[in-house]
Parts: structure tokens; sequence; C-alpha cells
């Protein structure tokens, strides 16, 4: 069964940069549109970032010019470079394909907070 694996959250200050991981397994990682969604506490997920398998990108209004997602195919993971980090930013980044077609894996807590 394929899985992700998300890592690299953590607490940071306003104005902070983060990068985040995300893993998953399974040999057809390269065909996928994968995406970076989050959730906030109270609030639905949301897809903030999504880039294709040749590397075509789109962002959320309220993280672009902020946030990079980027992917190496060779090794099964997608990227998620935060940087101008905003309390508003805080909540729990979840990868997924573009269409959620993937198990849910546990997520990474971004807070930003000083």
């Amino acid at each position: 069964q394929v899985q992700t694996v998300e890592s690299g959250g953590g607490l940071v200050q306003p104005g902070g940069s983060l990068r985040l991981s995300c893993v998953v397994s399974g040999s057809i990682f390269r065909l996928y549109v994968m995406g970076w969604y989050r959730q906030a506490p109270g609030k639905q997920r949301d897809l903030v970032a999504r880039i294709t398998s040749g590397g075509l990108t789109n962002y959320a209004n309220s993280v672009k010019g902020r946030f990079t997602i980027s992917r190496d195919n060779a090794k099964n993971t997608v990227y998620l470079q935060m940087n101008s980090l905003t309390p508003d930013d805080t909540a729990v980044y979840y990868c997924n394909t573009a269409g959620s077609d993937l198990p849910w894996g546990q997520g990474t807590q971004v807070t930003v907070s000083s």
C-alpha cells in the first residue's frame, strides 16, 4: 500500500523558514501530480501547492511568493520550502496527490509563534 511520510515541521518565529519533506512509497510516484495541504485547528484541509510530474507548479494565493514546491522523482520525495512564515501558516501539513488519492499520513506540525 502506498504511504506518505511527512517531516520537517517545527516551531519557528514569524518571518522564519522551514523546509518540509514527504516521502511517498511505491514505484509510480513520478506519475502523480503531488500536492501539499494544510489543516489549521477547526478548519478544513486545504491544498496550498501542487506540482506536476514535469515540475509545473501552482499555489494558493495565501502562500504565493513565499512557498516553493519541488520534487525529486528519483527519491520519491516532494518538498515544500516555506519562507516569510506568519502565524496564519500554523497548521498540520500533509502531502498527497492533487486528487487526494492516497491514504493520509500523519502530517507534520508547523507552528509559527514568537
